[in-house]
């Protein structure tokens, strides 16, 4: 069950930012960093010289909203793969199958990535002390599917609560719009 818990963390943690938490779960893993699934085919100095410069993009470029619809396309596209990656170098102790792992690590990470995307086209840019949360979040995320995957998995769990919730709003908000518009 612990495992499950960080894996659902480190795939929340690939939701809120693709680049920090690989980086971060890579720098973690000491002299496996190159044993990370999918990334170990990547030559290392390119690979971490990728991730650290998309870090700084996520970190930097995130703050602009001309920017942030940008770094926002990029981690709906990548979001899934990462999800997974994040997933896999968790949960290398559980008997789960890699690919359900894969699976819902990806799905969990596009999920909270789409929530991200729809909240910043309802408000229309997202307010920096959001981008900061992400950013935090993300981080933490990582640090808790390591230290405390108990507490790093409530996490994910809770967020994944609010994307359902903020679904039905906008579901609510879309239809209450539609209704207006016919005269019902």
């Amino acid at each position: 069950m612990i495992e499950i818990l960080a894996t659902l963390s480190a795939s929340a943690a690939a939701g809120m930012r693709i680049g920090i938490p690989l980086l971060i779960i890579g720098l973690l893993q000491g002299n496996n960093f190159w044993s990370l699934p999918i990334l170990s085919h990547i030559y290392p100095p390119v690979l971490l010289g990728f991730l650290t410069s998309w870090s700084l993009v996520e970190l930097f470029a995130s703050k602009k909203p001309m920017w942030q619809r940008v770094v926002q396309l990029v981690q709906l596209l990548l979001s899934p793969l990462a999800g997974a990656i994040m997933g896999l170098a968790v949960a290398s102790a559980t008997a789960t199958p890699n690919w359900l792992i894969a699976c819902v690590g990806g799905l969990l990470a596009l999920v909270l990535q789409l929530v991200q995307v729809g909240w910043f086209y309802r408000l229309r840019g997202l307010p920096l002390w959001a981008v900061f949360l992400q950013d935090s979040l993300g981080v933490a995320l990582v640090l808790f599917a390591f230290d405390a995957p108990w507490q790093g998995g409530l996490i994910a769990l809770i967020l994944l609560w609010f994307a359902v919730r903020s679904a039905k709003q906008w579901y609510d908000w879309y239809h209450k719009g539609r209704r207006l518009e016919t005269g019902d």
